[in-house]
């Protein structure tokens, strides 16, 4: 008889066992770790707590993961009361700056605004009006995610002024009403910061965000 025959046979036959427990007590297997052979019993005690052990490290990685959820979530909403409570544009650009620079630990950052025909006054106009390229336009509104891995884009790349050599690894939100109207760049000097197989749910979350405290003064 092969062995493939009596696997299936004991699978077939469950109750195998029950009749004939005495044998569990004479079948010995090799250590799962070399040596010496050990009862099927003890096998089963090893076997218990790998997998025990297993289940108390993936269960650790989840406590960590929701940990820094929920540190995001809370960085999030203090970005949301800070733009609710800028009383002009040039403030809220303050406001998201700083708090990507210091709460984020986002150390460059660049935002620019092409749409929708808006009423921002002169004065109120810096840098984030300037011209944008109809290319980077059209990518910006193909992105149906933030985009996060090398900076492949050059122009966009220059947003980040005398950092931009710097950077080795940025995100890209696209700021949307009906239809993108702005692009926010993050940037890090970490290659592994922003990665494209990274989640983008706070991501979104925050293009959402400053897209839609941007349009109070458009």
């Amino acid at each position: 008889m092969k062995p493939d025959d009596i696997a299936r046979y004991l699978r077939e036959n469950p109750v195998f066992f029950e009749d004939y427990a005495d044998m569990l007590a004479e079948i010995s297997i090799p250590h799962p770790h070399g040596g010496r052979a050990i009862a099927l019993s003890d096998r089963q005690v090893l076997a218990l707590r790998e997998k025990n052990r297993a289940l108390e490290s993936r269960l650790a990685e989840l406590l960590q993961i929701g940990e820094e959820n929920d540190a995001i979530g809370d960085k999030i909403h203090r970005l949301c009361l800070a733009l609710l409570s800028a009383p002009d544009l040039q403030s809220l650009m303050s406001v998201l700056y700083l708090h990507l620079r210091e709460d984020f630990t986002v150390p460059h950052s660049a935002l620019r605004i092409w749409g929708p025909a808006n009423h921002a006054s002169q004065a109120e106009r810096g840098v984030e009006f300037g011209a944008v390229s109809d290319s980077l336009q059209s990518y910006a509104g193909s992105l149906a995610q933030p985009y996060c891995g090398p900076s492949g884009n050059a122009e966009a790349a220059a947003w980040f002024g005398e950092g931009a050599s710097h950077v080795r690894s940025v995100a890209h939100m696209p700021l949307r009403e009906k239809e993108c109207f702005g692009l926010l760049a993050l940037g890090s000097e970490d290659v592994l910061r922003f990665y494209p197989e990274m989640g983008t749910l706070y991501l979104s979350r925050l293009g959402e965000l400053a897209g839609a405290a941007v349009l109070r003064f458009l």
